[in-house]
């Protein structure tokens, strides 16, 4: 007796889940590189390889797709700038050889290309989507900061550094990183070479522990 064909069950949730986030890449590089107005449907739907109607299936229209596009990028913004900042949760002896290993990897954050065409999205359209800018920021900015300050707490308490508060000096932090940073990308048109990151990163640490740290 001949055996029978067994073939494989078909997931239909796992399908839908590759098909969301195919068309989710494929509506992030449509919008980073013609921009939220030039965009259609049918180029993103072109660029991820399903039909147009499955995009308003998934997401509703344009407008909803943009907005899910900006939360799934923060989404992932913020995992690499945690798995950054938890670089301070087992410290070296040289406090700010571990400052320095963490604000690299920050900065290298800030500079990646998706990161940047981020940001860029969200200067270039917040004005017709504010609400995008709480969301970006509930979702990221303020989640890294969180943990950020509380990094910088526990160094305090630990007598590695000297700060009052750590919001605040997490904030001061970041912004001793990214405000050169965004300077020298021109504003996220030119690539920050290696070296660049790593002087940027020293100088960060540098007048951080000149407020912060420990005689």
């Amino acid at each position: 007796m001949p055996e029978a064909n067994v073939s494989t069950p078909r997931n239909p949730t796992r399908g839908r889940i590759d098909k969301r986030q195919a068309i989710l890449d494929a509506a992030f590089s449509v919008f980073a590189r013609e921009g939220y107005a030039q965009s259609s449907v049918d180029a993103i739907a072109a660029e991820a390889r399903v039909a147009k109607h499955t995009i308003y299936n998934h997401f509703g229209d344009k407008a909803s797709l943009f907005r899910a596009v900006l939360v799934a990028d923060a989404e992932l913004s913020v995992a690499n700038n945690l798995a950054a900042v938890d670089q301070l949760r087992d410290p070296d002896d040289d406090i700010g050889a571990s400052l320095r290993a963490a604000g690299l990897r920050l900065a290298q954050c800030y500079c990646d290309e998706r990161s940047t065409s981020l940001r860029r999205l969200l200067h270039a359209e917040i004005v017709q989507f504010p609400d995008l800018l709480d969301i970006v920021r509930g979702r990221a900015m303020d989640r890294v900061n969180d943990a950020l300050a509380d990094r910088l707490a526990r160094l305090s308490l630990a007598g590695r550094l000297d700060i009052g508060d750590p919001a605040e000096a997490a904030e001061q932090f970041t912004a001793l990183l990214t405000g050169p940073l965004e300077i020298r990308s021109h504003f996220g048109t030119r690539r920050v070479p290696d070296a660049e990151l790593e002087a940027v990163s020293e100088a960060a640490v540098r007048t951080f522990l000149r407020a912060f740290g420990v005689a």
